[in-house]
């Protein structure tokens, strides 16, 4: 959970059930068991789920969550698939890659209603309101906790049920609602006592402080607080600790101790960083940003808060578009208003009207005239209401596909479509990280909106769907729009474009700042697509092309087009390809890979090169 400002956050308890347990010790003695190989079907699944849940490295956990996914949907075991999106959620949230925790818990509740088990789904419930919890959308996450406490009450899953309580307290205790999060708390509390449950006590005991910090009771809030951190350190449970001294440096700022503060803020940072917790390096920045302004050095100021924005800007990367969707919201409420006002307007002007005739008749050309004016207002402010409809409306077809907000518009959601066959591409800046390390956040965004303002114009020149940018990574679709199958021909052109204009601005003697090499991965397949969110709607992609698609990026040389098998049976007659061979790629096993080196003319054969 990031930390925001000061009293307005306490510490979730969702990770920790997660992660608490967790032993490397166990952990090495059950690889050793992996890599002997020599186990199969139930008692592998079963290796697998240990391995997920105990292997604190975040990588390593979510090799394992993946690997028991495929191996439980080939055998149809139905459990063993719902807990590996569930700690496949558990890795990519520790991680902070947030949309793919939602994705996964979201995927897990889907199996928990198939295996009609309470407990599960009530469960999968939680994980998905702690992240809308995280994101900062408190109307989901209060349905989502609402839901999960109604399903777990009617179980005995105690721990659960105490853990939802405690994290809807601390959701309640962000939107101001005190005494609803103590109830909460108390009720937890006694649960976790009932189930002598020590970390779950030890997240009450450092939620409490912060209330008491909130109160202004700093030596109590700084006695529960050191408290849960003793605690939490035993336990070996390390990003609710990283929040806490977070806001112990804040209490020790409220005594103006600066020294302190920075010693506390430095300590959390250190650990966020050991343990590869994005959200806390950010939070952490943020603070040490604070510090030392506070402490009038600016220069290492600004760098924790450089640091910081892209840390944040790694997590959420969906911002621009929900505040896009808030404002077309906001538009046309009020452009209900204006509907309304004119109405009850002309209302008036009619019984203005008749009152007039019958009062006297030498009003009549002085009515007329009034009503013309008002007349010439009606129908200019009709115009204006018309023209800021069709803003509204070229605003909504900028975030969605034309057919998808048409459908959006006229029935107020959108139903999934499974796409047969899509050509998904992908592009990555090489080295982009460290030259944007060395800029302020301004010239980042700057450097970022010229690459992909040209890439935006060869999307729409070949017809294209951009479904999204994460970070200095650029996202693209062909084939959604029709049926036809020449979508990977027309998205090679475009990869060709896309890499012909990065090289020609490396070259460029006055862009000598734009010196960047990309890397451009293609695979083709089937992929759904859909429209997420009810109040701030995303378009995008999900399945295993997306998926093989960043491979095939990922194992790209820089300024070469990758791409896969699928993809190359697709453009073979069309483009002069040299073969790679069979590559070994994370996860996937050995794919066989081509890189694009030119159009093919209409008289020439169908080589196929390989590279040496």
């Amino acid at each position: 959970m990031a930390f925001r400002t000061w009293g307005l956050v306490l510490f979730s308890l969702t990770l920790a059930v997660a992660i608490f347990g967790q032993d490397n010790r166990i952990a090495d003695s059950l690889k050793l068991i992996y890599d002997g190989g020599n186990i199969s079907g139930q008692e592998r699944l079963e290796l697998l789920r240990q391995l997920a849940f105990h292997t604190i490295d975040q990588e390593s956990r979510l090799k394992y969550a993946d690997e028991l996914i495929d191996l439980a949907g080939e055998n149809n075991e139905p459990l063993y698939l719902y807990r590996g999106f569930i700690q496949r959620g558990q890795a990519f949230r520790v991680s902070g890659d947030y949309s793919d925790a939602l994705e996964a818990y979201i995927k897990g509740s889907e199996v928990a209603d198939k295996l009609d088990n309470q407990s599960y789904k009530g469960a999968s419930f939680l994980s998905i309101a702690d992240i809308y919890s995280t994101i900062g959308n408190s109307d989901n996450a209060e349905t989502y906790y609402e839901r999960a406490i109604e399903i777990l009450r009617q179980t005995d899953d105690t721990l659960t049920l105490a853990t939802a309580l405690l994290n809807a307290g601390d959701e309640a205790f962000k939107r101001g609602d005190h005494s609803i999060a103590i109830l909460y708390f108390q009720e937890s509390g006694q649960l976790f006592e009932m189930q002598d449950y020590l970390i779950g006590t030890a997240y009450n005991i450092g939620n409490v402080g912060m209330v008491h910090a909130e109160q202004g009771k700093l030596d109590l809030a700084e006695q529960r607080i050191n408290q849960a951190v003793s605690m939490l350190e035993a336990l070996e449970d390390y990003s609710p600790i990283c929040e806490y001294l977070t806001y112990m440096s804040e209490i020790y700022l409220k005594r103006n101790d600066i020294q302190a503060a920075l010693g506390y803020a430095e300590r959390s940072l250190q650990l966020a960083r050991n343990y590869k917790l994005k959200e806390q390096i950010s939070d952490s920045h943020l603070k040490l940003s604070e510090l030392y302004q506070k402490d009038q050095n600016y220069d290492l100021s600004l760098r924790h808060f450089q640091e910081h924005i892209l840390y944040r800007d790694s997590i959420i990367n969906l911002e621009n578009v929900q505040q896009i969707a808030d404002m077309r919201t906001d538009f046309e409420v009020a452009q209900k208003q204006i509907e309304v006002d004119l109405l009850e307007e002309k209302r008036r002007n009619q019984r203005f009207v008749l009152f007039a005739i019958a009062g006297a008749l030498l009003l009549i050309g002085l009515l007329a005239i009034q009503l013309y004016r008002r007349y010439i207002f009606t129908k200019k402010t009709k115009k204006i209401i018309e023209e800021e409809k069709g803003r509204s409306d070229k605003l909504l077809r900028n975030i969605l596909p034309e057919d998808i907000a048409t459908e959006l518009k006229e029935n107020g959601k959108v139903a999934a479509k499974k796409h047969k066959s899509v050509t998904v591409l992908f592009t990555d800046f090489k080295g982009f990280t460290r030259y944007a390390e060395n800029l302020s956040p301004e010239e980042v965004v700057e450097t970022i909106h010229f690459y992909f303002s040209k890439f935006d114009d060869i999307a729409m020149k070949y017809g294209l769907e951009k479904i999204k940018t994460i970070g200095d990574a650029y996202m693209c679709a062909a084939g959604l729009k029709d049926e036809s199958d020449d979508h990977a021909v027309g998205m090679v052109k475009a990869a060709m474009e896309i890499v012909a204009f990065v090289s020609d601005t490396k070259k460029d003697v006055s862009s000598e700042e734009l010196n960047f090499d990309i890397r451009v991965g293609l695979h083709s397949g089937p992929v759904v697509a859909g429209v997420v969110g009810t109040r701030k709607f995303a378009y995008d992609i999900w399945g295993d092309t997306v998926n093989v698609a960043s491979r095939m990026e990922s194992m790209s040389d820089v300024g070469r087009i990758n791409i896969s098998e699928n993809t190359y049976e697709l453009v073979k007659n069309s483009w002069h390809c040299s073969y790679r061979g069979e590559l070994e790629v994370k996860n996937r096993g050995k794919l066989k890979m081509y890189f694009v080196e030119s159009e093919l003319l209409a008289t020439e054969p169908i080589p196929v090169l390989s590279v040496k």
